[in-house]
């Protein structure tokens, strides 16, 4: 005769079946948590549609939008810095230069913003005629150009260095006050007549040619003389640490070691580094501390660093002028020089000179002149 099983004894069995199984659970999920606490979460591996571990409902952080790019490249612009009362460009001479000028902190550009192409055909002979008919073209009229009005009778200059002096640009009354200062960017050349005279006038002048042999030379009361080459970058800092008194700087740098918040001229006549020098100060912003720009531009090549088809590089030059009358810089003055060969990128083509020298004044620079407070150099 078979046992009879107390009532209510399976259900009591069963109970306590899932009451262990339950504890058994909790445990290993409270061990599971821990355990992932516990472990950092690897930051190189992205969010994957795979499943996540057991337990796991940590928020995630929001991600790119879907089908976007999960790479992040970073770009580092840094700037030497001299040290106060060190220019760091070699020996300094006493009264040179004043003290470090203010960083700048504005984001930095990477490059510029290429113009349409002329023509549908993006041919040489498009973009040709678009240039030489811009830079031939002045933008705004100059009443008195020069320093003739102001000068002390020196004789002609050997080439047309053209400043302008109307009132409501403020530079001849800066040089009235000898508060003017003129940057002049050069390569190896003996003509000097622009900066002796505009040194004679009042202006506070400083040449950059890596060929002079003093580090720094005051050549007279106002004329300075550095072995400095002007560049669209700084050198590198495996070659700086090297050479600490390497001779060449972006013109960014210079303001900065000088101390010079202001150029109320800047005159360069590069041979063909003009442009990638150009381009440098548009990046940089620096346009926005020159009063006037008086460049001689060379076209019977492209240039330094300056790559690509015949008619890619003639947009490249015609987008970096534009890029000046985007920042307010107006053409005042175009002299189309005949002494040189009659060359355009190597072609006896368009009736065009190889060499023209081209002068802007900025707009803005009257209003800066009188609200930015102007840091002189202790050379009076």
């Amino acid at each position: 005769m078979a046992r009879e099983r107390p009532p209510g004894k399976g259900c009591g069995t069963l109970r306590r079946c899932l009451l262990g199984a339950a504890l058994l659970f909790g445990l290993r999920l409270c061990t599971e948590l821990r355990r992932t606490r516990a472990r950092p979460l690897a930051s190189s591996a992205p969010p994957g549609p795979g499943p996540r571990p057991p337990g796991l409902h940590l928020p995630l952080a929001p991600g790119p939008p879907r089908g976007a790019s999960r790479r992040q490249v970073t770009y580092v612009r840094s700037g030497r810095r001299a040290p106060p009362g060190n220019s760091g460009s070699g020996t300094q001479e006493p009264g040179c230069c004043g003290p470090r000028g203010r960083p700048r902190r504005k984001s930095p550009r990477w490059h510029i913003n290429l113009q349409p192409w002329a023509g549908p055909a993006q041919s040489l002979d498009e973009e040709a005629w678009r240039f030489l008919r811009y830079i031939s073209t002045t933008q705004i009229a100059c009443d008195h150009m020069s320093t003739d009005s102001l000068g002390t009778g020196s004789g002609p200059a050997k080439k047309p260095w053209s400043v302008c002096l109307d009132d409501r640009f403020g530079l001849a009354h800066q040089i009235r006050k000898k508060q003017c200062r003129l940057y002049s960017l050069g390569l190896g050349s003996d003509d000097t007549h622009f900066e002796i005279r505009m040194a004679n006038d009042g202006c506070e002048v400083h040449r950059f040619d890596p060929s002079v042999k003093s580090a720094h030379a005051l050549e007279s009361q106002r004329l300075w003389f550095h072995r400095l080459s002007v560049d669209w970058r700084d050198p590198h800092p495996a070659a700086a640490a090297q050479k600490p008194h390497s001779s060449t700087r972006k013109l960014g740098t210079i303001l900065n070691e000088f101390g010079h918040h202001k150029i109320d001229v800047l005159k360069a006549d590069l041979e063909s580094a003009e442009w990638k020098i150009l381009e440098n100060l548009i990046l940089e912003d620096v346009l926005e501390q020159i009063g006037q720009l008086v460049f001689e531009i060379h076209l019977h090549w492209p240039g330094f660093e300056v790559s690509g088809s015949d008619s890619s590089v003639v947009r490249f030059w015609y987008s970096l002028l534009k890029e000046l009358e985007l920042k307010d810089f107006r053409l005042f003055h175009s002299y189309k020089d005949l002494s040189k060969p009659q060359l355009f990128l190597k072609k006896d083509i368009f009736n065009a000179s190889s060499c023209y020298t081209l002068s802007w004044v900025n707009m803005r620079w009257k209003q800066d002149t009188g609200t930015t407070s102007r840091t002189q150099g202790s050379i009076y």
